[in-house]
């Protein structure tokens, strides 16, 4: 049975570890362009030994922010900065994967009206989203393949749709949010069409032999929401334009507190991976190498992602391998350091 720390092949990616570091918003960019402070906060964490490193959330097109200041891919201007990072990932000997999304009503950039599938409020604090006609939808699909192009051009090894959380394809996915009486909204096959067109248009611009993944809310913990078997309906049904595996987490998609522990939705994912046949990415508050290694052992996911815990130390991987017995290469400039 392989663990933690054997390779990983999907597709034309080959991972040397199972460990992927989860995209979080950092909020630190200029006008959607990586800088300097993307580079070291990257590279560290393929230095420390991550085999997967996922760029956070990044808008297809400026109205698409969060907010004013996260990554973007809607200009071609924004590629070199971005090239330049992926460089110093494969360097390391990591691979670079970028979460591509768009906010819809959960974005707040400040010159700009946000977008949804409907026209309801996040909270009562949020602006009013404005509901997407036919034409704004598709020129947000477009937008969607024209970031997926650019990210090839940046030499991404991995593409990942953004469809969790409260986010725009995660709007039009939950009954919550999707009151639409057309061919986008209703019924879950309806609901899903955004989603299904979207990986179709991106397909088109990422090369069939890169992997393509989405990023679900397996569980929107509300009754009237979608829940684990609902998205692996959805999932099921989009799955043959080219998905290639899932990235599983939950919640954010109407407010609401979640009660949390070590490995929370790792249930979802290993629920999702048997009705989908899918490799799926699970996690959720992981911070001991002994529970990573026994979710990959027991099949329960094919990788583990890993998020404030490498915020916290980018070096945990090559830290954490000696606990559960893996002997793994350090980056030859830190072997002095290598516990024994």
């Amino acid at each position: 049975m392989n663990g933690l720390f054997s390779p990983y092949a999907l597709k034309d990616m080959v991972m040397k570890n199972r460990i992927v570091m989860a995209p979080m918003c950092m909020y630190m960019a200029e006008a959607g362009m990586a800088d300097d402070w993307h580079l070291a906060h990257y590279a560290s964490r393929a230095a420390g030994g991550a085999g997967l490193i996922v760029f956070e959330a990044t808008a297809v097109s400026p109205e698409g922010r969060i907010s004013d200041y996260d990554l973007g891919l809607w200009r071609d201007e924004q590629v070199p900065g971005l090239r330049r990072i992926v460089d110093a990932i494969h360097r390391e000997g990591a691979m670079a994967g970028i979460q591509l999304g768009h906010a819809g009503r959960k974005s707040e950039v400040s010159d700009s009206e946000p977008v949804s599938c409907s026209a309801l409020r996040f909270n009562e604090e949020g602006a009013l989203p404005m509901e997407l006609d036919y034409p704004g939808i598709h020129r947000i699909i477009g937008d969607f393949g024209h970031a997926a192009a650019r990210a090839h051009a940046a030499g991404f090894d991995y593409v990942e749709l953004h469809g969790a959380h409260g986010y725009l394809i995660n709007q039009f996915l939950s009954p919550l949010v999707n009151q639409r009486t057309d061919g986008y909204g209703g019924q879950f096959e309806n609901r899903a069409r955004f989603l299904l067109e979207t990986i179709r248009e991106v397909r088109l611009h990422w090369p069939k032999e890169k992997p393509l993944a989405v990023r679900i809310s397996a569980e929107e913990y509300d009754g009237a929401g979608n829940h684990t078997v609902d998205m692996a309906a959805i999932l099921n049904l989009v799955k043959s334009e080219g998905l290639d595996i899932v990235h599983v987490s939950s919640g954010g998609v109407v407010p609401g507190v979640v009660e949390t522990w070590p490995g929370y939705q790792i249930r979802f994912a290993e629920n999702i991976r048997l009705e989908t046949e899918l490799p799926v990415i699970g996690g959720g508050l992981i911070t001991s190498p002994q529970q990573a290694e026994d979710i990959v052992r027991s099949g329960r996911a094919d990788l583990v992602f890993l998020g404030r815990e490498l915020l916290r130390n980018p070096f945990w991987p090559l830290l954490s391998a000696r606990s559960i017995k893996a002997d793994v290469a350090w980056p030859e400039p830190y072997e002095r350091a290598k516990p024994f």
